[in-house]
Formats: C-alpha cells, sequence, structure tokens
C-alpha cells in the first residue's frame, strides 16, 4: 500500500533534516511516508554525499574563536571549506561556534586519530593490554580494540560526543554540514589554552 505524500510531511521533514525539498519527497516516498525511516534515508546519503566530497580543496573557512566567561579558558579553531559564499553562511559560522564551545568543554588534543602519534597509541595498548589480563585470549583483542576507540573518543576531536547531542559524534555532525550545505568541510586544527595549565 503506497502511503500519498504531502506537502506538508515534506516540509515537515525537510524542517527536521535540512535536505532538499526533493530529496525529502524522494525519502519520504523510499519509506512509504514513514518519516523516521526517510531521516534513516536522508542520513545514509548525507554520509555517502560527504564521503564524495571528501577530497575536493578546501582553500576558504574561518578562524573562529571563543573565550569562556571569567575569561580562563581561550579556544581558536580553523574550519576550511571549498568556497568564500560558504564561509559567510550563517550556518557553517554556526557550526564553527559549536566547534570552539566543544573544543573549550571537551578539551581533546588531536583533531584526528591519525594525528595520534605511535608512541602514545603503543603505551595506551600496553595500559589496556595490563587492565585486561586474566580475561580469555579470544577476546583479548577485542577488549584491547574497544579500550583505544574510547581513547580516541576523549582525545580525538572528531571522535568525541558532540556536546550539544551527545548521542552524535563531532564527526557525524560534521558529515551532516556537509551533506546539507554541499561542499567539503575540513577542521584543520584548533588550540586550547587554559589558564595556568
Amino acid at each position: 500500500m503506497n502511503t500519498i505524500i504531502t506537502t506538508q510531511m515534506v516540509g515537515d521533514l525537510r524542517e527536521k533534516t535540512g535536505a532538499g525539498l526533493l530529496d525529502c519527497k524522494k525519502a519520504l516516498t523510499e519509506a512509504n511516508g514513514n518519516v523516521e525511516e526517510a531521516i534513516v534515508i536522508l542520513r545514509k546519503k548525507g554520509v555517502a554525499s560527504a564521503a564524495r566530497k571528501a577530497e575536493r580543496a578546501t582553500r576558504e573557512g574561518l578562524i573562529e574563536s571563543y573565550i569562556h566567561v571569567g575569561g580562563k579558558v581561550g579556544v581558536m579553531v580553523e574550519v576550511n571549506c571549498e568556497t568564500d559564499f560558504v564561509a559567510r553562511n550563517d550556518e557553517f559560522k554556526a557550526f564553527c561556534r559549536d566547534l570552539c564551545l566543544q573544543i573549550a568543554a571537551a578539551n581533546p588534543t588531536f583533531v584526528h586519530r591519525e594525528d595520534v602519534p605511535e608512541a602514545d597509541l603503543a603505551k595506551e595498548r600496553e595500559i589496556a593490554t595490563a587492565q585486561v589480563q586474566g580475561k580469555p585470549p579470544a577476546a583479548l583483542q577485542r577488549i584491547i580494540e574497544g579500550k583505544l576507540v574510547k581513547y580516541y573518543s576523549t582525545v580525538c576531536l572528531l571522535d568525541q560526543p558532540f556536546v550539544k547531542q551527545p548521542e552524535k559524534t563531532v564527526k557525524d555532525i560534521l558529515t551532516e554540514k556537509v551533506a546539507k550545505i554541499g561542499e567539503n568541510i575540513q577542521v584543520r586544527r584548533f588550540i586550547r589554552y587554559q589558564l595556568g595549565a
């Protein structure tokens, strides 16, 4: 049975996801009118779209800053995009501000997993191995890898739970922005200052 897709349904889905009208209509049609399923379809398409855009050059962007109330914590972040048009876009600017808040609150050390020095990873593996002594040998590697994933979520900005939506990571939010804005967006670098640290 095919559900009739109304303009109200399409508008509501667009408001929830920020996707284009045609994409919303197609997703609702594919999901037979089920809004939750349509959201999942749009998210999958957004991830695929972001993956295709990931190789495109990002030579524009913003340097955003934030000083926490009381002046004890300050953050600067460089976020790159493809065009200056997007760099002036309010949604892009809001995303950059949110990243500053994320960095101020969660205190990451690196942007990506690839930035973590091999010596730090070796040290974490050693600690994790010592913690799981006595566990079944078949499970040891999975437990150690699980502990490394948890380590990444504390030290890598893109792996951290997003402070405004803890059920998603910063990378998930970045992927959504790439899909919605339509350009490759990269967090290039950041610095966090804390008084006395």
